[in-house]
């Protein structure tokens, strides 16, 4: 396997690479995610940002091993779980992460889900993350093919040419069974809201347990045609 660059990166020359970046994603197909979360991160030169919505701790774990004081954001929406909270200072203890709790600036909590989820998802998750991500150069996120049909062509590392910069999806080719594996092997603490049936985890309004059978997703947004918050559209 050609060795992948380490050469570190500027987010101006980023475009003018989407043909290595296209030619690592392909050699990162066959690393852990460990393995290419470092590999990434060189490419940064420490301009990199872990994203993590904690419905596990697997990412984040697999980042502050490879890549020891990285960054690790969560996007507090103002409407995450009791138990997603609980589920971060648990996973911060175990995993000694270097935590930014990230909130959307200048709201407080209101209705505007009951009537607009897309404009609340802008509003409490979008452009948070995008404040967050100015300046990077890498955003790592938890992004996995199993997820849903929108993500099951993800690349292992992109192109975000919305947000000029690379994204990297080191878990893209993990399987539940490869999560629940991990988990056990590191002996990972589990959010709770996992085994009372909710496979995907996102603010309380727009969450609910899945039912047997079920796609994984079908508990976000039920009963709307939308499938993603914006985040990775």
């Amino acid at each position: 396997m050609p060795a992948v660059a380490v050469t570190a990166w500027t987010r101006d020359e980023l475009a003018h690479r989407r043909d290595e970046i296209d030619q690592i994603s392909l050699e990162f197909e066959s690393l852990q995610p460990g393995d290419i979360i470092a590999r990434a991160a060189a490419l940064a030169e420490g301009r990199a940002v872990v994203t993590c919505s904690f419905e596990d701790a697997v990412l984040a774990h697999a980042a502050t091993v490879a890549v020891p004081g990285i960054e690790v954001a969560m996007i507090d929406t103002q409407y995450l779980f009791a138990e997603t909270h609980w589920f971060v200072g648990e996973v911060r203890s175990a995993v000694g992460l270097n935590l930014r709790i990230v909130s959307p600036t200048g709201v407080e909590p209101d209705n505007l889900w009951r009537t607009d989820t897309e404009a609340c998802c802008r509003v409490r998750k979008v452009e948070p993350l995008n404040e967050l991500l100015r300046g990077a150069v890498l955003w790592v996120t938890g992004v996995r093919r199993v997820d849903g049909p929108t993500r099951a062509d993800a690349p292992i590392l992109s192109f975000d040419s919305g947000r000029n910069l690379l994204k990297l999806n080191p878990l893209a080719r993990f399987t539940d069974d490869d999560m629940a594996t991990y988990e056990t092997i590191h002996e990972l603490p589990r959010n709770p809201l996992v085994d009372r049936g909710y496979p995907s985890i996102g603010c309380w309004p727009c969450t609910r347990p899945v039912a047997p059978g079920e796609d994984k997703r079908a508990g976000r947004w039920s009963g709307q045609a939308k499938t993603e918050c914006g985040l990775h559209t």
